[in-house]
């Protein structure tokens, strides 16, 4: 009797907490949920200009010739254009954890721990606490825009989308059943998702190379690519601008500086990392270009090696305010690269082991993790429809888990509901959104050609 009377409790909390979600959808319907604020939108290149300041000046050419590729490559630079965007539209006011610059490309497979490969968000530099639903908005238009850049029809472009929100909205209801631990527990892994259809055919996730991957010495690969030998020991090769060190008259002031930063860095790490890293010795440090979004910032490797000759390569980047900060609230943790790790911690179902932060004496807020820990990228040129389709499914499936973590699935599900409402809404906003970004996009081109930004 005593397990029934528990059991009707967690039932009645269950339909509790899905009226809390339907209720919120008569104050905040679906529908709203596609409007588009056009009109009173600040410009968007002033706005990457202010997301300019404080980077690497000589490197802001880069960053704009990165974004010029196409309309995908800027959407993927101008997380704070549409962080703008969300702001202005209608909110569900239900907030969650969330990735902040949630695109189709910052997902992928990585290994945990455990050596076991899963597929997850792995892009974190902008989670902050806010509304779920932007993060759901800005995965949909990534797949409608990156799609127009494939040159898939309309229609393609919008079932990528709506595919995206379907995945969400069904595995949420899944999450929404279950207990609180078991959420937290739940892993995608990649051999379950090759399994199962939702990816296949697509080099990437070749089950031999996956194998591959986790049995590969750590680090090996990226010694033998990355480092050359100088006076009898291992150093990072240069290639500029993507990898370079600082001028030599200011290597020695810029290497003891990096050796404060990592000693700060280690305090934030558990005690057992700790002795695991004692075994290893800063060796060089380099100044490396990364992404799209990110060029700009104050980002390197650091080459670690242990008495025995093992590499180690640790990856810094610059943490600045989140995009979403000025619009959802300031984060509560006093330097960004601690709000990045414990961002990470909460969204991802496993994290880097030596995921940790820092700063350095000109006030600079930095995370830390492994460069290269057997991931698996994805690449949209091998993908054809089909197999666009089913990485949608898989992105909408990783990102509900994400958000089950640290959101009450039950009330997302009870706001959602049965039907094909919200992921029609969504794909509808997706393809607006596109419409949005190529005028940004053209816009970019324009002040780029006048001469207005550094080229």
């Amino acid at each position: 009797m005593e397990n029934a009377t528990k059991n009707s409790t967690a039932v009645s909390s269950k339909q509790t907490r899905h009226k809390i979600g339907k209720a919120q959808k008569k104050l905040f319907p679906i529908a709203s949920l596609n409007i588009i604020e056009s009109a009173c939108r600040p410009n968007p290149i002033n706005i990457l200009k202010e997301s300019s300041k404080g980077r690497i000046q000589s490197l802001l050419p880069l960053r704009y010739e990165r974004m010029s590729a196409s309309p995908f490559s800027f959407y993927r630079g101008s997380a704070a254009v549409m962080a703008s965007d969300l702001s202005l539209a209608t909110s569900t006011n239900l907030k969650l954890q969330v990735c902040g610059d949630c695109h189709l490309l910052n997902f992928g497979g990585f290994a945990t721990p455990e050596r076991k490969l899963v597929f997850d968000i792995n892009d974190f530099d902008e989670t902050s606490t806010a509304p779920w639903e932007w993060d759901v908005k800005r995965l949909a238009a990534s797949f409608a825009i990156a799609g127009r850049d494939k040159g898939f029809t309309d229609l393609q472009c919008s079932e990528a989308a709506w595919t995206a929100v379907n995945s969400y909205r069904k595995h949420m209801a899944e999450y929404a059943e279950m207990s609180a631990l078991q959420i937290w527990y739940a892993q995608i892994s990649l051999k379950e998702l090759i399994h199962s259809g939702k990816i296949k055919e697509m080099k990437q996730f070749d089950p031999k190379e996956i194998k591959k991957a986790i049995k590969r010495i750590p680090h090996q690969k990226e010694f033998a690519k990355l480092t050359h030998n100088k006076q009898g020991r291992p150093v990072i090769k240069d290639n500029p601008p993507l990898i370079f060190h600082v001028p030599k008259e200011k290597q020695a002031g810029f290497f003891a500086e990096a050796e404060n930063a990592y000693c700060r860095y280690l305090r934030s790490l558990s005690h057992d990392k700790k002795t695991l890293l004692s075994r290893y010795k800063l060796q060089d440090v380099a100044m490396k270009v990364v992404g799209v979004g990110s060029v700009g910032m104050f980002c390197g490797v650091l080459l670690l090696m242990s008495a025995t000759g093992d590499p180690l390569f640790l990856q810094f980047k610059e943490a600045h305010q989140s995009v979403l900060e000025p619009y959802a609230g300031k984060s509560k943790f006093k330097y960004h690269g601690q709000r990045v790790v414990a961002g990470q911690k909460l969204i991802q179902s496993a994290t880097d082991i030596f995921l940790g932060w820092t700063t350095d004496v000109a006030g600079r807020q930095f995370y830390i993790r492994q460069l290269r820990d057997a991931k698996v990228k994805p690449s949209l040129d091998t993908m054809d429809h089909d197999i666009f389709l089913r990485y949608a499914k898989s992105c909408g499936w990783a990102l509900s888990r994400a958000h089950a973590r640290t959101g009450d699935a039950a009330i997302l599900n009870g706001y959602m509901g049965q039907d094909d409402l919200f992921e029609d809404t969504i794909a509808k906003y997706a393809m607006s959104y596109a419409n949005q970004n190529e005028k940004d996009y053209a816009l970019l081109l324009h002040v780029l050609k006048q001469g207005l930004l550094p080229t």
